[in-house]
């Protein structure tokens, strides 16, 4: 290898030593592929194209790549390289072998990119030849522009010749042409401001109003400017009549208002033209509208007539009272207790549909006029100076507001009229329709408070609604329990009615002689059942205000507010409340037989608080967020304390019950003891007559509670509670084993054994808080009447048959009395109390035998 052929191979080794050699076995005898040959490889001809524009420092789009200059004389795609030196460093750096490997390297990518060479030759080979003829086609044709070409030079230079001939020629009588134009020009408006007069007649006679005002103004500046002159000074006085007497004609057509809206804009637009004060225009536009809008107020405001008389008012009552009572507690559909509106010539819905149709079209028909007048049509010229569009818009407003905050009145005044409950589907229906026609007002004057304060209206409107739902719930709440009071006291509760079915009579409606009488759990489920469907009956009716079609329920105050704070606090926790409120209020009743307020209606009270407190509550206020979907943004009520206040009422009511039941079986053992003579009394034969009676009152009272109340829970009895003694010397024996502890020697006086041993005794509260049971209820009430029973016979002295009476009775009340308490124990002990205090009490206390009293009672 020399330098010579290195130098002949340098530009075939510029390509990387990694290309692929291809076809080089074809190439190795001399043989080269010829195109057409075999089937073409595009992927293999892509390779080739890019191997080429490496070699010719070609990029993508076929440009040179500007390459850096290699000054390395060893770099063989440098333009500085030096073969003497490559060899050199060749022999330096490399064996024997590494040479020829590099030798035939080189070799093969010459005969590569050769191959290569030739193949892309015989590729183009039919692109080379069509370039060709093409090439020869573009010389013949070129041949025959250039000569076109010297045609049309010669033809121009020609035409510019004749040009400036013609020029020359024509030049002085162009100035004349040009000065005898200016002459036509003047005349023809010296005629125009001449037959300007007769012009602008002959308009106003055709009532071609915007040809004359367009006229005079094109004529006025040059009339004021040469007013000095005689004939223009003429000209100018003529012209002004007849636009004052046009303008006068304009007036009278804007006053009129009959004509379109087209025509009213013209008319405006006009006298504007004319200087006519934007500020008057407007002021008399308002004050036309004002007066047709104002006597669409009067119509409706005689549609809300004043309130009838006071002797109106109590015929009308006498008449409702006269009539059966509706809405009792057993009553399927039960109805509100309604007033009826004063207004009965017309319903809410038919006085908005007037208000709407008459008074808010109207108003949106001035708005949109008055807008087209002086607001949306853009002024011109000077107009477009005077700020016209913000003038009027501020009076527009100022009026809108001033008919709008009348109308409103109007409308608040009879929403207040409607104070009937049973129907508010006619109410909010109104008050949609009342909303939605106000949004007009909003699209056409969008920055007008109107639609706010119409809102407003709605939301007062709902609000005042929900007060008369809960004034009416608790009316009927109250009625209710006026029936249920009539229907324990006609007929009167009896022992015998626990057994009955109570098919009977209705709460509060008649009662016929031969309907049976009412239980109490029939009155309990009756009452509640009435309250609840009744809250069912409001809560679908006030629910109306926020149903999907109601354009006002999408408000934020609909949605939020007046579902948390309205319907569930003012109205369902609030009636709530007032239930237990009114409840706790029976119980502050004066007397000691508890008032007018009969024992079983407390006790049917306090069972309806307990329910209530275990239900009742929970399932009104999940019924009421599920409906209404209320989101608790807001602090609310919590559902524990509604139910603490109704067990607390419930409690209180119990414990009323309890005092009143007890006082009245008191007020008949005081006034037994007070009303005898206990000295000079007979020898007993019989249990006196009260003492029947107490147990009889007593198993009354334990059936009635037992309707309402579960059993409870009683300690066991022993196997002879019906039998138990009861010694003067009961109490003596007792004390005489303790005796021999303090005196061994000498007696200790009874007395002071006595209230020794109450020390040691278990405290009995009397009038403690009971269970809400059966057996707790009873206990309490048998506690007061023998506490009571106890204090009047410590205030008497005792006979020796006094004190046997003494005996008898209780032995009598001991028989049955313990059935009903929950430790017997505690009826033995006030018992034996009894007859103690009788004993320290007796003159001559000698006492009966027990078996003549066990025969006595027996017989008794």
């Amino acid at each position: 290898m020399n330098s010579s052929s290195l130098r002949a191979d340098s530009r075939a080794t510029r390509t990387p030593a990694t290309w692929p050699l291809l076809g080089m076995d074809g190439e190795a005898d001399g043989s080269v592929a010829v195109p057409g040959s075999g089937p073409e490889d595009p992927s293999r001809r892509r390779r080739v194209h890019g191997m080429l524009k490496l070699y010719y420092g070609m990029n993508e789009e076929g440009k040179a790549e500007e390459r850096p200059e290699s000054l390395d004389p060893c770099d063989i795609n440098g333009p500085h390289f030096d073969p003497e030196v490559f060899l050199n460093k060749l022999r330096r750096e490399c064996s024997l072998a590494e040479l020829m490997d590099q030798e035939t390297c080189m070799v093969k990518q010459i005969r590569s990119l050769d191959s290569d060479m030739q193949t892309l030759v015989y590729e183009n080979y039919n692109k080379f030849i069509s370039a060709t003829d093409t090439i020869r086609k573009m010389k013949n044709d070129f041949k025959k522009m250039e000569d076109e070409m010297d045609c049309l030079s010669a033809n121009m230079a020609a035409i510019t010749e004749f040009s400036a001939r013609i020029s020359g020629t024509l030049q002085d009588q162009h100035t004349q042409i040009t000065k005898l134009s200016g002459v036509h020009t003047l005349l023809r408006k010296l005629q125009f401001l001449f037959e300007l007069p007769a012009r602008l007649n002959k308009c106003l006679e055709l009532q071609a109003y915007a040809q004359a005002v367009r006229s005079h103004r094109r004529a006025r500046c040059v009339l004021q400017q040469y007013s000095h002159l005689p004939s223009f000074k003429g000209i100018q006085d003529d012209c002004h009549a007849i636009m004052d007497k046009l303008a006068q004609e304009l007036r009278q057509k804007f006053r009129d208002g009959g004509s379109s809206a087209k025509d009213l804009s013209e008319c405006v637009e006009l006298l504007l033209q004319l200087d006519e004060p934007a500020e008057e225009l407007c002021d008399k536009f308002l004050s036309h509208a004002r007066s047709r809008l104002e006597s669409d107020l009067q119509g409706l405001e005689a549609e809300i007539r004043p309130y009838p008389s006071a002797p109106a008012m109590k015929d009308a009552s006498a008449q409702r009272a006269s009539t059966p009572a509706a809405g009792s507690p057993t009553d399927n559909s039960p109805k509100m207790s309604a007033t009826p509106s004063p207004t009965s010539n017309t319903d809410i819905l038919e006085f908005i549909d007037r208000g709407c149709n008459e008074f808010v079209s109207s108003l949106c028909l001035v708005i949109t006029s008055y807008q087209e007048l002086f607001i949306n049509h853009a002024p011109k010229g000077e107009l477009a100076s005077k700020n016209i569009p913000q003038m009027a818009n501020g009076k527009l407003n100022a009026f809108v507001d001033d008919l709008a905050a009348r109308y409103f009145s109007l409308v608040e005044r009879r929403i207040q009229e409607e104070k009937g409950v049973a129907d508010n589907s006619l109410l909010v229906r109104a008050l949609d329709r009342f909303h939605r026609r106000l949004q007009a007002v909003t699209k056409l004057l969008p920055g007008s408070a109107v639609p706010n304060k119409g809102t407003e209206i709605v939301i007062r409107a709902a609000t005042e609604r929900v007060k008369q739902y809960l004034s009416a719930l608790q009316s009927f709440y109250m009625d209710s329990l006026t029936d249920v009071r009539q229907a324990l006291a006609t007929p009167r509760l009896s022992v015998a009615s626990a057994s009955v079915g109570g098919g009977g009579a209705h709460l509060g409606g008649p009662t016929s002689g031969r309907d049976a009488p009412t239980s109490l759990p029939e009155l309990l489920s009756s009452l509640s059942a009435a309250i609840l469907n009744q809250i069912k009956s409001v809560l679908a009716s006030v629910h109306l205000f926020t149903a999907k079609d109601i354009t006002f329920s999408n408000k934020p105050y609909f949605k939020g507010e007046f579902c948390s704070q309205g319907v569930r606090e003012n109205l369902v926790v609030s009636f709530i409340k007032f239930v237990c409120q009114s409840s706790r209020q029976f119980c502050e009743s004066a007397g000691d037989k508890g008032g007018s307020t009969p024992p079983a209606l407390l006790l049917l009270l306090s069972r309806l608080c307990l329910d209530y407190e275990t239900s009742t509550i929970s399932y009104i206020l999940t019924l009421t967020d599920e409906q209404f979907l209320v989101q608790h943004h807001n602090p609310v009520t919590p559902v524990t304390t509604l139910c603490a206040e109704a067990r607390e009422a419930a409690q209180k009511l119990l414990n009323h019950y309890v005092k009143v039941q007890g006082l009245i079986i008191s007020q008949m053992l005081r006034k037994s003891v007070e009303t005898r003579d206990w000295v000079n009394t007979i020898e007993p034969r019989n249990v006196r007559a009260v003492m029947k009676r107490v147990v009889e009152d007593t198993t009354s009272i334990d059936v009635q509670v037992g309707l309402l109340y579960e059993e409870g829970v009683r300690k066991a009895h022993s196997s002879d509670s019906s039998k138990r003694t009861f010694s003067v010397y009961s109490s003596s024996r007792q004390q005489a084993r303790y005796a021999a502890s303090y005196t061994p020697s000498a007696p200790m006086d009874t007395n002071l054994l006595s209230n020794i041993h109450k020390l040691f005794s278990e405290r009995i509260d009397i009038f403690s808080s009971v269970e809400f049971n059966k057996v707790s209820v009873m206990t309490g009430i048998i506690k007061i009447s023998l506490k009571t029973f106890l204090e009047c016979v410590r205030l008497r002295t005792f006979g020796r048959y006094g004190l046997q009476q003494i005996q008898v009775d209780c032995h009598y009340l001991q028989m049955y009395l313990w059935r009903f308490v929950s430790d017997e124990n505690l009826v033995h002990f006030l018992l034996d109390e009894i007859v103690g205090s009788s004993a320290h009490r007796c003159l001559d206390p000698a006492p009966m035998e027990q078996s003549v009293i066990e025969v006595i009672c027996e017989r008794g």
